[in-house]
Parts: C-alpha cells; structure tokens; sequence
C-alpha cells in the first residue's frame, strides 16, 4: 500500500483551495508514477485534508467531481486509485480524521483491513508526515506544493526523512529499492 496526499503531490497546490474539477491541475509525472506504482502491484490510496468543504467553499458534489476527474485522469495514464480519503473538516472542528491526526490513515486501515506501518506515506507538509509517523508509516516528503517549506522545518528540528523534488521521483526510488531487495 501506499499513500498520497492530494494537494501538492498529484496536483498543484492552492491557498484558495482547489473548488472545482477546472482548478484541478496534475503535477507533471503525478499520474505516470501513480501507474508505476499500479503496474508494480501496489494499491494507492490518497488521504487528503478537504477543509473548504467545512468552510463553506465547496460542497460534497463538487469534491466528488473534482475526485471523479481526478480518478479518470489515474485511469488514463493507466494508474488505479483503490481508494480516496479525506476530511471536510476545519482546523477548528477538533475531529480525529484532518491530518496531522491518524485518522484517515486508520479508514484505510480499517477498509483494507491491513496495516499502514512501513507503508510509504507520501505528502508535502508536515501534517502529513506527522499522520505518517503516528501509523508507524514511512513518511516521505516531496518538494512540490509545500513542501520546500516543509523541508525547512525539518532541518530546523534535526528529523531525518526521505525527501524528493516531485512524486515521480519518490516513486522511481521505491520501485528502484523494492527491485533491488
């Protein structure tokens, strides 16, 4: 199993949120590496904190439609999504499923029955890695969306972990090591 975050992983970033399936914007090399990992025989889930929901900015119909193009977009490239999580929550709203709390990572657990320790966690904030190391995950950061920002903060508290410039390149190493193990 491996994990994505949505924002600033598969598609680009947006601090007024992405609303509508037009603002819904892959990343170059987003969707081929979601196929290699579909091709090397692994599930891929994306947990993604949706709070413009709660706020108010989008309603369910349009985050179902944004997922829905972003579901086709996987398909076309010859990828597979095996499932899509996310919290409509706001920061505010103190529930157990926005990340940087496990939450979602437990309903994948749950869904699929498994465990999500060592599973390759891959987000660009640190609420991300955070959920990621709360399910004994391995949380991995790509430099894409925030995660150049991220980055900072990591070297500012001295944590070690996995870093790349973009999605396809975390995914080209974990095909690399898991080919060479």
């Amino acid at each position: 199993m491996v994990v994505l975050d949505r924002d600033g992983v598969i598609n680009r970033e947006s601090a007024d949120f992405i609303k509508t399936p037009e603002e819904w914007i892959p990343l170059p090399g987003s969707l081929d590496a979601i196929a290699a990992l579909t091709r090397a025989g692994y599930p891929v889930c994306v947990a993604t904190n949706q709070s413009g929901v709660g706020r108010g900015l989008f309603d369910l119909e349009a985050l179902d439609a944004i997922h829905d193009k972003m579901r086709r977009a996987v398909e076309s490239a010859g990828g597979d999504l095996a499932g899509i999580f996310f919290c409509p929550h706001t920061p505010d709203d103190g529930c157990d499923c926005r990340k940087p709390e496990p939450g979602l990572l437990r309903q994948i657990e749950q869904r699929f029955g498994c465990s999500l320790q060592g599973c390759p966690i891959i987000g660009d904030s640190q609420r991300d890695l955070d959920a990621a190391v709360a399910v004994r995950g391995r949380p991995i950061l790509v430099r894409t969306g925030n995660g150049r920002d991220t980055e900072k903060g990591l070297a500012e508290r001295n944590t070690a972990i996995d870093v790349f410039d973009n999605l396809a390149e975390a995914v080209n190493e974990l095909l690399q090591t898991e080919v060479g193990s």
